[in-house]
């Protein structure tokens, strides 16, 4: 079988963190032949340190998707340009991974979903905690019935401190809002993933623009991993430094959503800078939040914790040090592209998170619940 021809649409932060890494594991079965992004550098860097010796370079993602031989692109632009540039390549018979969130707004994915059954291409979004070691053997856990039916849970996704200081993440313009839809958006996917529940009824929610604007740079508390300051523009940031939803179920079921760049919260009460989900069920619960599948339920008529599985960190190409596994993300990628698998994370389903973050925005803006249908 011939290799799959793979093109990218942002070569940034994210393109060099995961998705170029990650692919580049599948170069047995891929050819990484066209790069493009709106500084030449970036696209001149990614082909020579990941393309093939032929690999072209393009500022405008039109003549990219204008290469027939091109079978799938990766779409890795700020949030703002996701419908455009999927759409447009699904358009161009292209199959598609697009980052995390889908889109912006619920509108574009509407426009996404449509333009994917309209052609008859692949489309799956970029949710890699769902492939993370203990969230896997969480959905086991689920799936399997120990928790019975689940009425309640918590995605959570806080960081004491942690607002970027690189790209335009915080820019309301490009990326349509701040935590919630940045790293929220993680906790969401991951809950409804264990949940298998994507029925919502209706969604109530506040996001707050409190320590973002308000604190100077010499009052933030932001340091890196060596302890220097890495002070964010507080004159410039545009979005929410936090926000949390409460999110009904159509079958009663409720989902309490957490997300935060900055928080006053200790990290052992949540603000541990990873998204985990916590599940409550009618035989029993289970969280994620030590890094294993942490199930508790009742032995021999005793309350009773058990870590289930091995405690093994989280790897994402490009951020994480150490040996590389292969990411099991592009993993699938590739073999649902080869005709060997499905696509793990639907459209179908990121549009529904997509939906409820943008409802939450909406609550927030109104004051009123959103309900959904």
């Amino acid at each position: 079988m011939a290799k799959v021809k793979i093109g990218f649409i942002g070569c940034g932060g994210i393109a060099n963190g995961k998705h170029l890494p990650g692919m580049a594991q599948q170069k047995e079965y891929v050819d990484l032949v066209a790069f493009c992004d709106l500084i030449p550098e970036r696209a001149e860097k990614a082909a020579k340190e990941y393309g093939t010796p032929d690999a072209k370079v393009y500022t405008d993602y039109h003549e990219l998707l204008a290469d027939k031989s091109i079978d799938a692109v990766h779409v890795l632009t700020p949030n703002i340009a996701h419908c455009e540039i999927t759409v447009a390549a699904l358009e161009a018979g292209k199959h598609v991974l697009c980052e995390k969130p889908m889109a912006a707004t619920t509108a574009d994915a509407k426009k996404m979903l449509e333009a994917r059954d309209r052609t008859g291409k692949m489309l799956t979004i970029g949710y890699q905690y769902r492939h993370f070691p203990m969230n896997q053997v969480a959905k086991g856990i689920v799936d399997d019935g120990w928790l019975g039916d689940v009425y309640y849970a918590e995605a959570t996704y806080l960081r004491r401190r942690g607002v970027p200081t690189w790209g335009v993440f915080t820019d309301k313009s490009k990326q349509g809002g701040g935590p919630l839809i940045d790293i929220g958006t993680h906790a969401l996917d991951l809950t409804l993933f264990l949940m298998n529940n994507y029925e919502v009824d209706y969604v109530v929610g506040t996001s707050f623009e409190k320590l973002g604007t308000l604190l100077d740079p010499e009052f933030q508390g932001q340091v890196d991993r060596m302890g220097n300051q890495n002070s964010w523009n507080n004159k410039t940031y545009d979005v929410e430094d936090s926000a949390v939803g409460h999110i009904k179920m159509k079958n009663g079921a409720v989902i309490n959503l957490r997300a935060a760049w900055a928080i006053n919260m200790a990290e052992d009460n949540g603000a541990n800078n990873e998204a985990y989900a916590t599940l409550v069920g009618t035989k029993g619960g289970l969280d994620t939040v030590s890094g294993q599948a942490r199930l508790n339920h009742v032995v021999a008529s005793q309350p009773a914790i058990t870590m289930v599985g091995n405690k093994v960190a989280s790897y994402i190409p490009g951020f994480s040090a150490g040996p590389a596994p292969v990411s099991k993300e592009h993993d699938i990628w590739v073999k649902a592209l080869r005709g060997e698998g499905d696509l793990f994370v639907t459209a179908d389903q990121a549009f529904v998170v997509t939906r409820i973050l943008d409802s939450i925005y909406e609550s927030s803006r109104t004051g009123k619940p959103v309900y959904f249908d």
